[in-house]
């Protein structure tokens, strides 16, 4: 699981090493290596590896949790999860992300969309010249929920809805389509049929996603919006 959300954004050059066969090639060992260089999720998995008790970082339940928010990530303390966090990005990231601070706090939760919108300093650019692209980014890197409408051979015909702002607010439009082209690259494939639902990271299908799984997704999507607008109201 870990291989398959990580894997778009490494294959693009954003995160994680460079040699983008580590996780596309499905060796356990490699996969574990890789994950280690992703600066970004890494730290979230040993946080809440040392909050649960869970030893190993890549156990399924945290790394679940991490990608689609809800699970054992949802019952830990939001404020000790901010800091301890806070105590590994912070030295890492240097002066340039001021705003790694406890300020963050009440947005902080253990997962993938909180280090979209709260930590990266995407949502600190809506409202200037560079509006179009942090959204564009901000949509894309968020892991979102799709119901694949139709498929034609590789070719895909998904529903989703996408990120909008309104020069205040971040919300989600109504329902689009769009396309996708599956792609075959080993462990990473998917196979998804009309009526599934799916999750999509960087526009590339990521997996299959059960009812509990696009619940979740969904649930920490609306939450870390609220709390992202909340704090640009603050911020205006």
């Amino acid at each position: 699981m870990f291989a398959r959300y990580a894997y778009p954004p490494n294959a693009l050059g954003y995160c994680g090493p460079p040699d983008t066969t580590a996780l596309s090639d499905g060796s356990p060992a490699l996969i574990r290596a890789a994950a280690r260089r992703f600066t970004g999720a890494w730290p979230y998995l040993q946080v809440m590896s040392a909050m649960t008790g869970i030893a190993d970082p890549l156990d399924l339940r945290l790394v679940e949790s991490y990608w689609h928010g809800g699970g054992i990530g949802s019952t830990l303390d939001p404020a000790a999860f901010c800091a301890e966090l806070l105590a590994i990005l912070g030295p890492a990231a240097g002066l340039y992300w001021t705003h790694l601070t406890p300020r963050l706090a009440p947005e902080a939760a253990p997962n993938h969309c909180f280090h979209v919108f709260g930590v990266y300093p995407w949502s600190r650019l809506l409202g200037t010249a560079a509006t179009p692209t942090a959204l564009e980014v901000l949509d894309k890197c968020r892991i979102t929920p799709a119901r694949v409408v139709a498929r034609d051979g590789s070719h895909v015909r998904l529903e989703a809805s996408h990120l909008t702002w309104d020069g205040h607010h971040l919300d989600l439009g109504p329902p689009g389509t769009s396309t996708a082209t599956l792609t075959a690259d080993g462990r990473l494939t998917t196979d998804p049929q009309p009526g599934d639902h799916v999750a999509l990271h960087w526009d590339r299908l990521t997996a299959l996603l059960n009812s509990t799984q696009t619940a979740n997704l969904t649930d920490s999507t609306l939450r870390q919006l609220a709390a992202t607008n909340h704090r640009l109201d603050v911020d205006e």
